[in-house]
């Protein structure tokens, strides 16, 4: 009963952070390090990702109509809806990168790289980053040139493919360093190309749904099948825990951003990130 009370308490924190730019793989990894999971290493790498999978459910219960590339005519024949399966074109454009790393440098990625230290310092750097973004376009010094070479960034329709990969190439550098933030990468990217914080933000959603999907099933193929009862009950809470908060999450971050930045989320990064080391280098220190 205490360890369906902690997955309950994981599907919160996924629900809330894997939309908000705040890192959800690198709460995850804290929330272990506090709050740990009586299960094998092997169920937890799989939990860590699958969990998520929830997460993404919630997009495609929300945005469902935007996603599905068939319209239903007049005589109630379904038929192509061309700029939806242009938009999936560029969001399979942008997901090849981190497709590629996860294929190949999964397993080193897990051994090497996710660890407090390194949740820690990816935090507190993309804090940095994003408030430096949001300043900068606001004052419009950094950015005029990318942003007059595209007179349309109102619409996930008007991203180019161009855009499109540069994006899935910060959505890699998330996949290899825990504490980037997927969503927040790719919105600092899309922020950078001179798109609106609400445009980054639904393509950022939808390039979760290959993204999330592919790397659940590489996880749960990698794991097997053979759940204990304890293991299935565990996956489960989580799972659909995280696909009911995960709602709510994404429609006040849809409603927070119309009228708000994204320099809140980099200061809590950086809070955060300092925090963790400071709490973790102690906790050396007094072992040693």
């Amino acid at each position: 009963m205490i360890e369906i009370i902690k997955a309950f308490i994981y599907g919160i924190v996924e629900g809330i952070t894997e939309w908000l730019p705040i890192s959800s793989t690198g709460h995850m990894i804290l929330l272990k390090d506090t709050l740990g999971l009586d299960v094998s290493d092997e169920f937890w790498d799989m939990f860590l990702v699958v969990i998520q999978f929830g997460a993404i459910l919630a997009v495609i219960f929300l945005y469902w109509r935007r996603l599905i590339p068939l319209n239903k005519d007049k005589n109630e024949k379904y038929h192509f809806d061309k700029p939806k399966l242009w938009m999936w074109l560029k969001i399979i454009v942008a997901s090849i990168p981190a497709a590629i790393v996860g294929l190949f440098l999964d397993d080193y990625i897990n051994e090497y790289l996710y660890n407090t230290t390194v949740v820690a310092i990816m935090l507190i750097l993309f804090g940095l980053i994003f408030i430096f973004v949001e300043q900068q376009k606001r004052r419009k010094s950094l950015f005029n040139k990318l942003t007059r070479t595209y007179k349309k960034n109102d619409s996930i329709d008007n991203i180019t493919f161009l855009q499109a990969f540069i994006i899935g190439l910060f959505q890699m550098i998330a996949a290899i360093l825990p504490g980037t933030s997927r969503s927040g990468a790719t919105i600092i990217a899309a922020l950078i190309l001179g798109l609106t914080r609400t445009v980054g933000a639904e393509f950022t959603f939808f390039l979760a749904v290959p993204a999330m999907v592919g790397s659940s099933l590489l996880k749960l193929i990698k794991f097997g099948f053979n759940f204990t009862n304890s293991e299935m009950s565990i996956l489960l809470v989580g799972t659909f825990t995280a696909f009911f908060v995960s709602i709510f999450c994404i429609k006040y971050l849809m409603k927070y951003i119309k009228t708000h930045t994204f320099e809140v989320f980099g200061i809590y990064r950086i809070a955060l990130g300092c925090v963790v080391l400071a709490y973790f280098g102690f906790s050396f220190v007094m072992i040693n």
